[in-house]
């Protein structure tokens, strides 16, 4: 397992992206709808992380720092080959992980 920092333009993270975005239309009202598209994930206040397995896209997930002590979980996204192997679970782990010294104290 690699947990890369970036990697946005990397063709398999951008077909991730797309999905988990089409899926988010599918399902729920437009004015819930909060996913973010490849270049706001490239802002300074983002952090995006991908998850990799043999070289192979497991999941994608993004923390972004709403101010000095809140962040937010963004494009939380596991891929269809890795449902239920506690893909997005590590992603969490490795999000929370990463907040901690940068004095993030809640995660929304």
């Amino acid at each position: 397992m690699d947990i890369r920092t970036g990697e946005l333009s990397n063709p398999h993270v951008i077909k991730l992206l797309q999905a988990h975005h089409n899926d988010m239309l599918k399902h729920s009202p437009i004015e819930s709808i909060h996913a973010l598209d490849v270049t706001k994930l490239t802002q300074p206040d983002i952090t995006f992380y991908s998850l990799w397995i043999d070289n192979n896209l497991a999941g994608v997930g993004a923390l972004k720092a709403l101010n000095t002590t809140h962040g937010e979980i963004k494009s939380m996204r596991t891929s269809s080959n890795y449902l239920r192997q506690g893909i997005a679970a590590q992603l969490l782990k490795h999000i929370i992980k990463q907040a901690i010294p940068r004095g993030i104290k809640n995660l929304v």
